[in-house]
């Protein structure tokens, strides 16, 4: 059963074309990711799914009655809203409920308001759903409910709306960059959460592992085609290699045979029936196919990199504090050449901080920063730069540059250079004005490296860049011959490029960790483990099981008799109310707010269930 179906949908700025006639659906059940270079139209798409744009042709269309929740790359809310406002502010009756007995409770002096608030929350057994909810905000570090929403950061208005959209349990999500702004211990909550859950998905994201791990079904969205694939990450690669290489081998054959064609329409025949138009129209589309591209663009980034003496960079002592809080406490380490470095924890413990006071930009409160005559810092900030809106892409390069050395000892001019980086020629004087958010993190980053650096620092540089581009980015880091530290929330990226780490533990703790990401993960799962076994030992020692007296035999009274015999009749009851339940629940069509009535009602029989049975066992032991 479809829950999304598009047909034949267009998409233009000006001359440029996103995407032309595509048509796909989602199944109800489906997790689906959509995949496609920066500036292709995703977020486009996705606006338009969500009616928050409107198509040039072609029609996309929900099921009826089902629930989608939308989660944007930049969410905005009104600035004088509360938290608390921000989430409540939905039609979703147990969620109304639950709003009004917290705004009871803010008015104590009137007991009629208190009383029928306690009432409904008993009648919608809203009290577990409260108790999720506040599980979900603690989850998102969302504690303080009154804080106006004007003053939260991007990344914290991205973890309210996501928050949000999981209270409100719509039946279809459409999520754009769900992970970015998540610390990595709430991007592996949030993939096993979404991974076990029954609700349909799409969203588009960069994040490998979450694509491998949650999503069954691949869209690539490509300028001539929607490419459906159903599967995970893995799949997806190997069928799209597989395409590729078919597509290449159609468009050489086209080639080959439109210069055939191509004689016989320039000996222009003079005879015009039915088949010689019939053979100019099929040229017509035979020309199409051959004037292809198959050559695959590639991010190539060969800038040059500046000579490093052997002094780099050396932290003594090094401390950090705003009023109590606790950044870094005594940090010292000694970077050596070549070593390549991540920097994971938690947001808010320090690690854009301790990034500043490595590049300068910010002094510790005590110890010493050393710093090598030879070391060039290139320094990639979450926040960017105010790249000039009124200027041309190319011209922001050649501010920099007119020509940037290669590190085989050539150079390049800027529109070279912006070409290797994915810009073509007809790119290359766009306004920055009309650039996507990937294209402008492409070009921030170029900005960087063209100033040929030997230490780079890179605070979250995957975010908005699409999966090619940090492929190849990849490759370049990986023979960058500099020091390499970087922070960021990609766990592929990470396990590829280092194998070295500091571990942001909060009030001022970093512990370096030698290994990659994956095997850190491990490692602490294990010691979790080890701590629980330990603790659960140590229960056993302090309150051993107490053995059971043995019973005497007995038998039932009249009345327990009575009630041995009637419990089986309504058990059995219980069991086929509980499977009618069961299939009603699994019927199509059901609507949201039918399902909550029959998912309580199902609750209320399971539980009554379970109390009648153990009760029968209890009984069952003294029948003869």
């Amino acid at each position: 059963m479809n829950y999304l179906s598009v047909e034949q949908v267009s998409k233009s700025f000006g001359e440029r074309a996103l995407f032309e006639q595509i048509t796909f659906g989602i199944a109800q059940g489906e997790k689906a990711a959509l995949v496609a270079k920066n500036g292709s139209g995703k977020s486009t798409l996705l606006r338009i799914l969500k009616q928050l744009e409107s198509p040039d042709s072609g029609q996309a269309s929900f099921r009826k009655d089902v629930k989608v929740g939308y989660l944007d790359q930049d969410p905005q809310y009104p600035a004088q809203l509360s938290v608390w406002q921000a989430i409540f502010g939905t039609d979703h009756p147990i969620i109304q409920t639950i709003r009004e007995y917290q705004d009871s409770l803010l008015h104590p002096e009137d007991a009629e308001r208190m009383e029928k608030a306690l009432a409904q929350m008993d009648i919608q057994n809203a009290w577990d759903y409260e108790v999720k909810i506040k599980e979900i905000l603690t989850r998102f570090h969302i504690e303080d409910w009154e804080q106006k929403v004007g003053t939260l950061s991007g990344g914290q208005r991205k973890r309210l709306a996501l928050a949000q959209l999981l209270i409100e349990e719509p039946d279809f999500l459409i999520l754009d960059e769900p992970t970015n702004h998540l610390d990595l211990d709430l991007i592996e909550w949030l993939e096993e959460f979404l991974g076990q859950s029954q609700r349909t998905l799409l969203m588009v994201t960069h994040d490998r592992y979450f694509l491998e791990r949650v999503c069954n079904l691949i869209l690539e969205l490509t300028p001539e085609a929607m490419y459906r694939y159903p599967g995970n990450y893995s799949y997806f690669l190997e069928k799209q290699a597989e395409r590729k290489a078919q597509h290449g081998s159609e468009v050489h054959k086209a080639r080959s045979l439109m210069k055939t064609e191509l004689e016989w329409i320039r000996r222009q025949p003079k005879a015009r029936g039915t088949k010689a138009k019939a053979r100019i129209d099929a040229f017509a589309e035979l020309k199409k196919t051959a004037s292809q591209n198959v050559k695959e663009d590639s991010l190539q980034l060969g800038v040059n990199m500046s000579r490093m003496g052997k002094k780099i960079l050396e932290l003594k002592g090094i401390q950090k504090a705003y009023g109590e809080k606790v950044l870094v406490q005594d940090f010292e380490y000694i970077f050596k050449r070549g070593e390549k470095v991540g920097i994971v924890g938690p947001n808010g413990v320090g690690k854009t901080t301790f990034l500043n006071i490595l590049t300068g930009t910010e002094k510790p409160d005590a110890g010493t920063r050393v710093t090598g005559e030879t070391v060039i810092f290139g320094y990639y900030t979450q926040k960017g730069i105010a790249l000039p809106e009124d200027k041309r892409v190319i011209e922001v390069v050649q501010d920099i540059a007119e020509f940037i050395p290669l590190s085989n000892g050539q150079q390049l001019s800027a529109s070279q250079l912006l070409n290797r980086f994915l810009f073509p020629p007809d790119d290359q004087y766009k306004y920055v004005s009309t650039l996507s958010g990937g294209e402008r993190r492409r070009l921030y980053l170029l900005t960087i490296l063209a100033q040929n650096p030997n230490f780079l620092i890179l605070d979250e540089p995957t975010n908005d860049l699409d999966i090619v581009s940090l492929q190849v980015l990849e490759d370049f880091l990986s023979a960058f011959g500099g020091c390499l530290l970087v922070v960021s929330h990609d766990r592929y990226f990470l396990d590829k490029l280092v194998n070295h780490l500091f571990i942001f533990e909060g009030k001022g703790l970093i512990r370096d960790f030698n290994g990659f990401y994956s095997e850190y993960r491990a490692h602490e799962a294990l010691k979790k483990e080890e701590e629980t076994n330990r603790q659960s030992q140590e229960k056993k020692k302090v309150n051993p099981p107490k053995s059971k007296p043995a019973k005497e035999k007995t038998k039932l009274s009249y009345m327990e008799q009575k009630e041995y015999d009637a419990l089986e009749e309504e058990i059995e009851a219980l069991e086929t109310q509980k499977s009618q339940l069961e299939q009603e629940m699994n019927q199509a069509g059901l609507s949201p707010d039918a399902l909550m009535e029959k998912s309580q009602e199902y609750q209320k029989v399971n539980e009554t269930l379970e109390q009648k049975t153990d009760r029968w066992l209890e009984l069952s032991e003294y029948v003869d």
